[in-house]
């Protein structure tokens, strides 16, 4: 969303002061942030900290801890924020250093945390607290190990940047590091934030443990200080990879442009790249994180058959502390007319809980057709196809990307096309560019060339007129109401029949403003029974709220860990389990559909919303982001997995065409979404800002009908985000504004008014009906069908926690 002055008035005066939450979700939200706690380095065993060990904590995040990123995926208005310092010294496991707690305290006090004034304008970190050689030694001497503690915000209209106290540290930071560990002979470093942050200094600095605590929430605090102090495992995986130098990332040169972001690395993205081109590039690998005990891998087959492949490997705990592992499985397919990654994953799982000495045994299926690549060139003979080509698929198996052994491997003879598709959403002739295709030297060792990424040949103006949607007559008698349908006694195309063009234009729009009226204080908007005459038919509204990490109300509500954290464990089940703790919290406190998960690829660590994303692997994206889906509605409640697609930058994220290879749209950028609707069929989906080969998302007919609905069969509504650009159908110059994004297959303009400054409706779906050669009778009922069929199936609550009735607009 965009308009910061009016959202966050919407927090600033709490309707309720209830600060109670519910006991299990809060218990469930500090273990998933514990486990989501990636440890990096653990030198001589440092960590975790044993019983009584005397510490001393540096830098201010101790006190000012960053519990989540900024914007509408973190501006929640929790009951209450832990952080470091205190949930050390409320655990009693640890001796904090009195002295320099108290001066922290002291200091931050008078110095306090800059909020940020305006929307987009936050910090993205905070001045740290100078401190004298002599202090630092004095503390060496009272304690036996130092714990220092960096921070890093970014979030939505804010990326962060190549600069000290963004991307870097500042000179401060430096300066305290060189003190602290010129000064301990143990130390420990933390970062508390939500984004890829350059870590090459962890090479220059004499460091025993360094750990990321992705931002965990209202709970983040007390999860830090239970790793830190054993009680229980840093159970975190990376899901992105740090290479040793901004520079070294595939997206570096290609990311943060006003106008246009060419995905030159095409499918080579993150680990991808690396692995491939540049493994000695990377500082730490995709998938590594370490645990306070050890285990042994050991692959014990692979074994296929016509559709599945079955990985087996038996984990053994050979440490001498009870713990779990992640257990990483990688594929080599073969490169033949299509360029392949060396590795890319293909399957994971948790071993759950073994004691010393316990062994488990893991099997992993893998479906072929999830292993099969997008031919969007023709290459292979079959150009808009999925297809295996012939040759070895090996499979590796192990820790992380990097350390994972072969375990076996299966030949295919021939090409298989495992699904026939069609061209759609490819790059414009006039905006072709290189990407990257895997060349071998004179040795055979890969190395990077490009090659013309394949542009469009169809005429998306000839498919959507073949396939406008028919009109449904109306039926033979009284006109049934929208509690007829929900009772069973009516049809719901019958009753969709009988709605005037007017109401079936409201249909398409939600409430004019944020914080409508029609439902709780500080929702995000409204969306169905948005008039008066749909509510005297029974059309009742769905009333949205902000998320994914947490729900975004004037009153209080829980903050949970970010979707890095959730993604970091690698536990989909875990963060099941937990957001169907968060729909019950949804259900009281009135909302109807969270506006979350994030499923956008982490392409870039520069991406503000990286917080709110899972990873940059579709895989971990899509299991993740169905995992959090289906736990929000197994509570009868809808999630709305969130930007489709492509919104891998903040900065001028209204304006940037994203232009990106079919290819690497499908495999990469959609692949995360695809799993996520498969695997959870979500009630609801919202589009991103971006233009995506050169069509804003909420007028892409090829992503929403063509892909989304056509080839993947999502059923449910599709909404915009807040407040989009305005323009005309270029195929249909009769269709303008809301009428262009009805014919994509976009159902719902949120929050309902052209900008954010006045609550006024476009008329675009209205005017375009009336216009010759405009928008049929028969599309408009289509998104009716959308809304409605979502209000019967989910029967929305929170308009009985409304406000207010607007009158009709």
């Amino acid at each position: 969303m965009t308009d910061g002055l009016l959202s966050q008035s919407f927090t600033s005066a709490a309707a309720d002061t209830d600060r109670s939450v519910d006991p299990d979700l809060v218990a469930r939200a500090r273990a998933m942030a514990a486990k989501g706690t990636v440890l990096l380095r653990n030198e001589n065993d440092v960590l975790p900290f044993t019983a009584g060990t005397r510490l001393a904590l540096f830098g201010r995040i101790q006190k000012d801890w960053i519990a989540v990123g900024y914007g509408s995926g973190g501006d929640v208005n929790p009951p209450y924020v832990t952080n470091l310092l205190d949930s050390l010294r409320e655990s009693g496991r640890v001796e904090v250093d009195l002295q320099l707690a108290q001066q922290y305290e002291a200091w931050c006090e008078q110095n306090p945390a800059d909020p940020g004034e305006h929307w987009g304008a936050w910090p993205r970190h905070y001045p740290e607290m100078p401190l004298d050689d002599d202090a630092v030694r004095e503390a060496a001497g009272r304690n036996e190990a130092a714990v220092v503690v960096i921070g890093r915000a970014a979030g939505e209209d804010r990326d962060a940047e190549l600069a000290g106290g963004s991307y870097y540290l500042t000179d401060a930071e430096h300066a305290l590091l060189s003190q602290v560990t010129g000064a301990f002979d143990r130390t420990v470093v933390i970062v508390d934030g939500g984004n890829v942050i350059d870590l090459s200094w962890t090479e220059n600095y004499p460091l025993d443990g360094v750990m990321i605590a992705w931002a965990g929430g209202m709970e983040g605090g007390r999860a830090t200080a239970d790793v830190l102090t054993g009680a229980v495992e840093p159970g975190g995986r990376l899901t992105a990879t740090f290479a040793r130098r901004y520079q070294d990332h595939p997206s570096a040169g290609h990311f943060g442009d006003a106008d246009v972001t060419a995905y030159v690395e095409d499918v080579f993205v993150g680990y991808r790249y690396f692995e491939t081109f540049a493994p000695e590039k990377v500082l730490f690998p995709f998938g590594s994180g370490l645990g306070y005990t050890r285990f042994d891998i050991k692959p014990t087959g692979v074994h296929a058959d016509e559709g599945t492949i079955l990985v087996r490997a038996r984990v053994t705990n050979t440490g001498d502390r009870p713990g779990d592992e992640v257990v990483q499985v990688y594929v080599h397919k073969p490169s033949g007319e299509l360029s392949q990654p060396l590795r890319a994953l293909a399957a994971f799982g948790r071993t759950g809980e073994l004691a010393p000495g316990e062994s488990r045994e893991m099997e992993l299926p893998i479906a072929w057709a999830d292993l099969a690549s997008y031919d969007d060139a023709g290459a292979t003979g079959h150009r808009s196809a999925y297809v295996l080509e012939a040759g070895s698929y090996r499979f590796h198996v192990g820790h992380d990307v990097r350390s994972a052994h072969d375990a076996g491997g299966v030949d295919i003879t021939e090409l298989r096309v495992v699904q026939q598709l069609e061209e759609a959403a490819a790059v414009d002739p006039a905006h072709g560019f290189e990407r990257i295709v895997l060349e071998h030297d004179e040795n055979g060792d890969p190395r990077i060339g490009y090659a013309p990424v394949p542009t469009r040949t169809t005429s998306l103006k000839q498919r959507i007129l073949d396939r406008l949607p028919e009109a449904v007559d109306p039926p033979v008698g009284d006109e049934p109401t929208f509690e007829e349908v929900l009772e069973g006694t009516a049809g719901l195309d019958d009753f969709i029949a009988t709605l005037t063009p007017r109401e079936l234009a409201d249909l398409t729009y939600g409430d004019v403003t944020m914080d409508s009226p029609l439902g709780a204080a500080g929702n995000a908007g409204a969306l169905g029974g948005v008039s008066r005459a749909l509510r005297d038919r029974g059309v009742i509204p769905a009333i949205t709220t902000d998320g994914p990490s947490g729900i975004r109300l004037s009153t209080h509500a829980s903050l949970l860990p970010c979707g890095t954290a959730l993604a970091s464990t690698w536990d989909p089940q875990a963060v099941q389990g937990l957001c169907a703790r968060h729909g019950q919290e949804m259900s009281r406190k009135g909302s109807d559909i969270l506006l979350g998960p994030g499923m956008n690829i982490q392409r870039d660590p520069l991406c503000g919303r990286n917080f709110e994303y899972f990873s940059e692997d579709p895989l971990v994206s899509g299991l993740t982001g169905a995992a959090q889906v289906n736990g929000i509605q197994s509570q009868g409640l809808a999630a709305c997995p969130k930007h489709f697609a492509c919104n891998n930058q903040e900065f001028k994220r209204s304006q940037v065409d994203v232009r990106v290879s079919e290819r690497a749209l499908r495999e990469i950028y959609l692949r995360g979404f695809e799993l996520m609707v498969r695997e959870s069929s979500p009630w609801a989906i919202m589009t991103s800002y971006n233009k995506i080969n050169g069509v804003w998302g909420h007028y892409h007919y090829d992503l929403i009908t063509s892909i989304l609905r056509g080839e993947w069969g999502f059923t449910g509504l599709v909404m915009t985000d807040w407040w989009m650009r305005m323009a005309q159908d270029p195929d249909f110059p009769a269709l303008h504004d809301s009428g262009y994004r009805v014919r994509a297959g976009v159902d719902v303009l949120m929050p309902g008014s052209i900008h954010s400054q006045q609550p006024v409706r476009d008329e675009g779906v209205l005017e375009s009906h009336r216009a010759q050669d405009g928008l049929t009778l028969g599309e408009m009922q289509e998104a009716a069908r959308h809304v409605l069929g979502y209000l019967a199936a989910v029967r929305p609550q929170g308009h009985r926690m409304g406000r207010g009735e607007r009158e009709e607009h």
